[in-house]
């Protein structure tokens, strides 16, 4: 099963881009230890070094639609602008979102057709007469290449049936990367309150607990005045 996620600032300050930086890395991380396959599809940089306006994740392995879960909705983080020292704001939202891919029709050897044709350039009479080169075009897409590497014919039809799936392959990525540009929207949709993660401080970590010794030296100042009095 493959899920693809979102990571976006929406129309966060530099705060928030450096935020989805962040978050990113966690993503891939807690991706990695559950032993589940990522494959970044697109990333926007952010205007400060370092930081990332969007970017979209592919998500394959068990359990997956779980993980996706687990990310999916606002996050917030709870620290000090990385950029503006003396900001006083101390609350910074970015949002997760499941993009639902296009469905793409599997490639079938019958809508490839090959022609072959005569070599061009360098190579003297057995390139001049012996038609060996091979064009591979995919019916559908109108998508071709041509192989003449090999004086053999059946080698330069087996380069070209190579090349064609990679280019199909490409193009379907292209096809995928121009599809989650058009979900830029989802990045209209951050909104704050109710994060389903929330992270603190410059490291980073998740759901910091942060100590305060306040109240026990309160207490013992406290007991120290009764054992006085």
């Amino acid at each position: 099963m493959e899920k693809i996620i979102q990571i976006t600032a929406g129309r966060g300050p530099a705060e928030c881009t450096w935020v989805v930086a962040q978050v990113l890395k966690k993503v891939l991380e807690e991706a990695q230890e559950l032993q589940l396959e990522t494959t970044l599809l697109q990333r926007e940089v952010g205007s400060e070094n370092g930081t990332i306006e969007t970017a979209t994740i592919a998500v394959k392995g068990k359990n997956v639609a779980t993980f996706v879960n687990s990310w999916i909705g606002t996050i917030q983080w709870i620290g000090q602008s990385q950029f503006r020292k003396m900001h006083k704001r101390k609350n910074w939202f970015i949002g997760v979102f499941e993009i639902e891919p296009e469905k793409n029709a599997s490639i079938s050897e019958n809508d490839i057709q090959y022609q072959a044709m005569r070599s061009s350039g360098a190579g003297g009479q057995h390139v001049n007469k012996v038609s060996s080169a091979v064009r591979a075009t995919h019916i559908p897409t109108g998508i071709a290449v041509v192989a003449m590497d090999s004086r053999s014919q059946h080698q330069n039809k087996k380069l070209a049936t190579e090349r064609l799936l990679k280019k199909l392959e490409d193009e379907t990525l292209q096809q995928l990367k121009s599809y989650v540009g058009k979900q830029w929207e989802n990045q209209l949709n951050v909104q704050r309150g109710n994060p389903v993660r929330t992270f603190t401080g410059s490291d980073f970590k998740k759901n910091k607990v942060l100590k305060s010794y306040k109240g026990i030296r309160q207490k013992l100042k406290t007991d120290l005045r009764n054992e006085n009095n």
